[in-house]
């Protein structure tokens, strides 16, 4: 099998209305990613869950985000508080699938997925999750300049509104990204 599923930072911080860091849309897509991922299961494809975690002081929380990340603190690993790095039982997630820790934007910045991904002998991703304008197209940008063929679906991501999403849907579309639904790649 030469495919992979690549779920990227489907996780309560990031969906818990509660969360400083909640993203409107991304609870949303819980449903077709959880589709997605039960056929990937079914068919055999791997599924690579990687997610954002941070430490307690905060010392590696991006620049960008530190502020809003302290008013609760959220997606510190084993922390007691509700907003968490855990991703939501109706994912689907199993033993059988891989988790990556990743500490920026992309999923390939500073983490294992390229070597993970070779190999396995993967050249074609499928990539969902949130936020589309940055973990996702970041993702798909570095997929694409490591020569990976790449589908990202549209259904299975979100943003902060309707617009930015479809800008850097089309924006990602451009670049040479496929772009299915979920439907289209349970079908498939």
């Amino acid at each position: 099998m030469n495919k992979a599923v690549i779920v990227i930072d489907m996780q309560y911080g990031f969906i818990d209305p509660a969360s400083p860091l909640c993203i409107p849309y991304a609870r949303g897509t819980v449903p077709a990613c959880a589709r997605v991922i039960a056929k990937a299961h079914e068919s055999g494809i791997p599924v690579i869950f990687v997610n954002r975690s941070y430490r307690e002081d905060g010392l590696d929380v991006e620049k960008t985000r530190l502020k809003t990340w302290e008013t609760a603190k959220p997606m510190i690993p084993g922390s007691p508080l509700q907003l968490s790095a855990e991703n939501p039982p109706e994912l689907g997630r199993t033993p059988e699938d891989i988790c990556i820790e990743k500490p920026r934007f992309s999923a390939f910045f500073s983490t294992k997925l390229d070597m993970v991904l070779r190999r396995m002998g993967i050249g074609h991703i499928y990539i969902m999750g949130t936020t589309t304008p940055n973990c996702i197209r970041t993702t798909c940008f570095d997929a694409l300049c490591l020569d990976y063929d790449v589908s990202v679906l549209e259904d299975c991501t979100s943003s902060v509104t309707p617009e930015i999403q479809s800008a850097n849907i089309l924006d990602m579309k451009n670049i040479g990204a496929e772009i299915l639904s979920s439907e289209e790649f349970c079908s498939a």
